[in-house]
């Protein structure tokens, strides 16, 4: 296996890592990632969804306790009963509707000037759902998700189909979203976490099991590769950020979503040709090679656009 490869593998493992479960999309960091690495043709796609279970697998050991406890008393207690039907309501609204939308979506939506929309709304509807929970703490009437209900989790499975637009984020759309339907910020966040395990896990096997054509054997290591460093970095992340949310606020990932989403409709607007890569290898200023990035992700997304009206 080329080393260089494995290095790339490793680096999307942790770009995964780091940011499936933060309110920052993490499907657009890994095409960004993947562009500028060249780890962006069809392999590379089923490669971004599967080392998703590497993530998932460090919410498995995070609240392994929890789901243990869930598991063994789903036979005779009703409380463990019902939350296990609120992830599973608040899974399937994803799975209707990807399957009826999602090819639409991939044709229409997946273009910097969608993504860089979507962070800056997203930024703006994050500082709009702290300022309400800080102006009316009453707001928040669910403190724990043992409190939810089935409706509560229809509504929270709704709001995760934001997520099938390009740049919204998934745990975003859910944490955020479940905010705004009246749970607090621990309770959003813990359900968020829970319902990434069918979401993610689904979206991996089904990914794996349609693209299978493309797979070998050799393609072994690298996967192993992705979903080991996304699994330690979604484990470091996921406990870091339980503790930043008991005594801290998402404006900042709101601030950093609106800054993003600007550079990328400057870049976007501005109609720059200039190759990222020969400005890179010219030994540009840092600061250039960040304007640079989102420009050279509109010329990777227009070159796909392009494959998929003559394909």
């Amino acid at each position: 296996m080329d080393m260089t490869l494995l290095i790339k593998a490793a680096i999307m493992g942790l770009v995964e890592g780091l940011t499936e479960f933060l309110p920052i999309s993490s499907t657009g960091h890994l095409i960004l990632v993947g562009a500028l690495l060249g780890f962006d043709d069809e392999k590379a796609k089923v490669f971004d969804i599967a080392i998703q279970t590497g993530a998932i697998f460090a919410v498995i050991l995070v609240y392994w306790a929890k789901i243990r406890d869930t598991v063994v008393a789903l036979p005779s207690e009703r409380q463990a009963q019902r939350f296990a039907l609120n992830v599973v309501i608040a899974f399937f609204p994803a799975v209707i509707l990807g399957l009826l939308f999602g090819k639409v979506i991939k044709a229409h939506l997946f273009n910097p000037v969608v993504v860089a929309a979507t962070f800056i709304i997203g930024g703006f509807v994050i500082l709009w759902a702290e300022r309400r929970q800080q102006t009316h703490p009453a707001s928040a009437r669910i403190h724990d998700v043992e409190a939810m209900t089935p409706m509560d989790a229809l509504k929270v499975g709704l709001v995760q189909c934001l997520a099938m637009i390009p740049g919204t984020s998934r745990s975003g759309a859910t944490i955020i979203g479940g905010m705004l339907l009246g749970l607090s910020r621990k309770a959003a966040t813990d359900f968020s976490f829970y319902l990434a395990i069918p979401t993610l896990i689904g979206a991996g096997a089904y990914s794996l099991y349609k693209e299978r054509a493309l797979l070998s054997m050799a393609d072994l290591p690298m996967f192993m590769v992705g979903l080991v460093v996304s699994f330690l970095s979604a484990w470091l992340c996921i406990r870091w950020l339980l503790r930043y949310i008991a005594s801290h606020s998402f404006v900042g990932f709101a601030y950093y979503r609106i800054a993003f989403g600007l550079v990328v409709l400057v870049t976007a607007w501005s109609g720059t040709v200039a190759s990222f890569l020969n400005h890179l290898c010219l030994g540009a200023k840092p600061q250039a090679v960040l304007t640079l990035v989102p420009m050279h992700l509109q010329m990777h997304w227009e070159d796909k656009a392009k494959q998929q009206r003559h394909g």
